[in-house]
């Protein structure tokens, strides 16, 4: 099985030493585990699903840029959102810094190199090329997005804690008023009183404010999780959507119980699925697919079609904003479908992942544990 972020079928069409890492995965990834534990602060506390990540796609991603005839020269080839959401969800999740981030990863390549010397696997200068530019691309797009969650998160908090303290302020300041004018003392008691109030809530936000470390003021979704079957989800919403549009949908995958927001996950397929039929090429089969992996669950919705360009890839992300193609096209929305995707991704402790190129077609996947209960709190983008 490949984790890979195209939905690579047929992994018997790549280069030896590319089938030999997807076999090697779980050993690269278990040294890695120990490694980043040991040496990376603030990774020891982290709970396996969440350690792991989005981290096994790229590695996927890697195993197939090394085989010369793949549409993939790089594990960062055309969509990086996998070291992007990386990076965010690393923001949102853990109380790492910029510099464990990328500890993180040139842990991953002294591992891989490791680990594919000690099962006597050659790799030649062009393949060790390959894994490296391939890091240092995701090190770059992790941070990035490392940093530009942390920026959006002080401006949430700043942005959400000046309107939370306008209305006590502007409550006390009109009291005070009144007082100036009311002779009657009694009256003046109970004004009073409203000021000491209001007053009182300003001064347990400046508190919470002091105690608070990490930013926990982003929106997110009430989940109610509830144990169910994913697997009984999909074939619900593939029977809607075929009522529909027709028998054009594909499904694959076994049984996977888990702890998530019903609703939520239903709704976010939904979305992914109207959008593949939106922007997809008619007529063409639309696959579904859901895997588990390191106490994650991955689900993923491809259609074939026109790719997402690559600068446009986070738009199709922001709130009231459509890619370009999507805009110029006939298609009606309000671009808030995939925007609602990665919130209800983001709450359940994971991320949203794009793949799209010409070649493959174009993949979104849901990435979360498969437990998201300690994880429903977590802070969203």
């Amino acid at each position: 099985m490949t984790l890979a972020s195209d939905q690579n079928l047929d992994p018997d069409k790549l280069s030896p030493i590319s089938r030999k890492m997807l076999e090697l995965r779980d050993a690269v990834f278990s040294e890695w585990e120990r490694r980043v534990r040991s040496s990376v602060k603030g990774a020891g506390t982290l709970s396996h699903p969440i350690l792991i990540n989005t981290l096994p796609t790229l590695y996927d991603n890697l195993a197939e840029a090394l085989s010369p005839d793949y549409p993939r020269t790089s594990a960062a080839t055309a969509t990086p959102s996998v070291a992007l959401e990386h990076g965010g969800e690393r923001a949102r999740v853990t109380h790492y810094e910029a510099p464990a981030v990328i500890c993180e990863y040139q842990i991953l390549r002294s591992t891989i190199i490791d680990v594919l010397r000690q099962h006597q696997v050659p790799i030649s200068d062009d393949e060790m090329h390959i894994i490296g530019s391939s890091i240092d691309a995701s090190i770059r797009e992790a941070v990035t997005a490392f940093t530009l969650a942390q920026s959006a998160f002080r401006e949430q908090f700043i942005a959400t804690l000046a309107h939370d303290l306008r209305s006590p302020l502007a409550a006390a300041s009109t009291s005070a008023q009144l007082i100036l004018r009311i002779r009657d003392f009694e009256k003046i008691d109970g004004v009073a009183q409203r000021i000491i109030n209001n007053l009182g809530r300003i001064d347990q936000m400046i508190q919470d404010l002091l105690d608070t470390v990490m930013f926990q003021q982003g929106e997110r979704l009430s989940l109610h999780p509830t144990n169910f079957d994913i697997a009984e989800v999909v074939a619900e919403v593939c029977e809607q959507a075929s009522t529909v549009h027709g028998p054009r949908f594909e499904t694959a995958g076994t049984s996977i119980k888990g702890w998530w927001g019903r609703d939520a996950i239903k709704r976010a397929l939904e979305n992914l699925i109207s959008n593949a039929v939106k922007y997809g090429a008619p007529d063409t089969p639309i696959r579904i697919m859901f895997k588990e992996y390191h106490e994650r669950m991955l689900l993923s919705v491809h259609n074939q079609g026109n790719p997402i360009p690559p600068d446009q890839v986070e738009t199709v992300f922001q709130a009231f904003r459509r890619a370009k193609a999507a805009k110029a096209g006939d298609q009606q929305g309000w671009g808030i479908g995939l925007p609602y995707v990665r919130s209800v991704a983001e709450s359940h402790g994971g991320s949203i992942d794009v793949d799209s190129a010409e070649e493959r077609g174009t993949t979104f996947a849901i990435d979360i544990p498969v437990d998201s209960r300690p994880f429903q709190n977590s802070p969203t983008l």
